[in-house]
């Protein structure tokens, strides 16, 4: 049975570990990823077109000062897209954010595992919560740096833009990333948290074994009879 030192360090970065997953899960359902707003201006119409969306739902309004604005249209993201690179980066931003859900599950299930026994497999212990932790984090990154090119770089809210009022002309488009995005950044940090409590259990785990080598080393001084 592992020491309750150990039960009360794994059972921290559990739940460190279940908090990046259920972070994930809750991005993952919700549109408020990135809001666009597009500038329209022609014979018809004036004013602004807000496209909020995520990575799988999204919804457009519009504020005009004059004409007649549509009402407002819901939309899934991957089904109003052609086949183009914007629904081609899409996809791969959408498989490394799984792809981080899954190590952030595995990581929850090792950290777990040790907070109740102790494996004599090597991989089941520290060094698989430091690999599932290392790949959650760098692959919620590698989405947050494709999420950004796709709609800076590829352009991606101006493609549904054209896809939703594929009449009407655009003359300018600003970005803003809500909460969802942002949340990208917590889940690298319970990431690094459950690493660092897994660290500082080897270091005190070290050391305790270290004392019980050379319990003379690390006696008081005034303890050492000569």
């Amino acid at each position: 049975m592992p020491t309750t030192k150990k039960t009360l360090m794994f059972l921290s970065s559990f739940f460190t570990s279940l908090g990046s997953f259920i972070v994930i899960c809750s991005i993952l359902g919700t549109q408020a990823w990135i809001t666009s707003t597009i500038a329209v201006r022609d014979s018809a119409s004036n004013g602004s077109i807000f496209i909020t969306y995520g990575l799988f739902r999204g919804e457009s309004s519009q504020e005009l000062s004059h004409g007649l604005a549509e009402p407002n249209k819901n939309f899934a993201v991957l089904g109003i897209l052609n086949n183009s690179s914007q629904k081609t980066l899409h996809l791969v931003t959408i498989l490394f954010l799984v792809l981080s859900l899954l190590t952030s599950l595995l990581s929850s299930g090792f950290t777990f595992y040790n907070s109740i026994s102790n494996p004599y497999q090597t991989f089941l212990g520290p060094m698989g919560v430091y690999t599932w932790n290392g790949l959650s984090a760098s692959s919620v990154f590698v989405t947050m740096i494709l999420f950004v090119a796709n709609t800076q770089s590829n352009l991606l809210s101006e493609e549904l833009f054209h896809m939703l009022y594929p009449t009407t002309a655009s003359k300018g488009t600003t970005h803003s990333y809500g909460y969802s995005f942002w949340l990208i950044l917590l889940i690298i940090l319970l990431n690094i948290v459950t690493v660092t409590i897994i660290i500082f259990y080897q270091k005190a785990r070290y050391q305790r074994k270290q004392e019980q080598r050379k319990p003379m080393e690390y006696a008081p001084r005034d303890g050492i009879l000569f």
